[in-house]
């Protein structure tokens, strides 16, 4: 379903360093006819490979800043590889992406607009609007404005979009980090559903403990890089709490 091969990610900063880049700074470079500041490139994926099979659910972990949210960006489309390819069979969706929420609609609103932009016909929508509501568990928030929920409300809602059709590849970032614990048994039994109707899902979650049980392979990166790929999963994650001072017991890293 995806192939990564020789993948790099940069992202070039400009004006990066002390106040450089400041509104003051700039107009006193262009009165003294100066050029602007440096450029930085950051290697945020450096030569990444692998292959990802069709009904794999994939963990990605790693730190802050290893570039699990950029690899799934890649993935997506949404950002231009520097050297190598991504190759996917089928559409690649970021959970959050397709199923954009607007602060100022409705609930209910969102829920259309969501699904619509993935593709679904109006009957389509009409018929599954209900499952979503209940699924996602804003309740009577449906008919109010985006802007009165709360972040973990959003994301529900989200999820519940993003996962009311099946997804030839399916990206979620930290998705099931909130919600409580009946949402985030439905969110599991949702993605088996989803690995069951042929699809690809690629998880980020800092709760390694959601990874072990959703996922049938981890892949650990560090600094843009990978360390451990493979489909021991709880003895990769073992080798990234040893490495990184998590506690095994409790699956949280620092």
């Amino acid at each position: 379903m995806v192939v990564v091969d020789d993948l790099h990610i940069v992202y070039r900063v400009y004006g990066a360093g002390g106040n450089k880049g400041t509104a003051a700074t700039a107009l006193m470079r262009m009165m003294r006819r100066q050029n602007r500041p440096g450029l930085r490139e950051v290697n945020a994926i450096r030569g990444i490979s692998f292959v990802a099979n069709r009904g794999d659910a994939i963990g990605v972990i790693g730190r802050n800043g290893s570039g699990k949210s950029t690899l799934l960006r890649a993935i997506a489309g949404l950002l231009p590889p520097e050297k190598g390819a991504v190759y996917t069979t089928g559409e690649a969706s970021l959970l959050g992406v397709n199923a954009a929420l607007l602060d100022d609609l409705t609930g209910e609103r969102n829920v259309v607009l969501g699904c619509l932009a993935m593709g679904m016909s109006p009957q389509e929508v009409k018929a599954r609007y209900s499952d979503i509501v209940e699924f996602s568990g804003v309740g009577d928030f449906i008919d109010l404005p985006m802007r009165t929920y709360s972040s973990g409300m959003g994301s529900r809602l989200r999820f519940a979009i993003a996962s009311a059709k099946s997804h030839d590849v399916l990206l979620i970032d930290e998705a099931l980090a909130t919600g409580d614990a009946p949402f985030r048994t439905k969110s599991h039994k949702r993605i088996a559903e989803l690995r069951q109707e042929a699809g690809t899902v690629f998880i980020v979650a800092h709760n390694l403990g959601e990874v072990e049980e959703t996922c049938n392979r981890v892949i650990w990166l560090e600094r843009g890089e990978i360390i451990m790929d493979g489909d021991d999963v709880p003895g990769i994650i073992d080798a990234y709490l040893e490495a990184s001072g998590g506690d095994r017991r409790s699956r949280q890293p620092v």
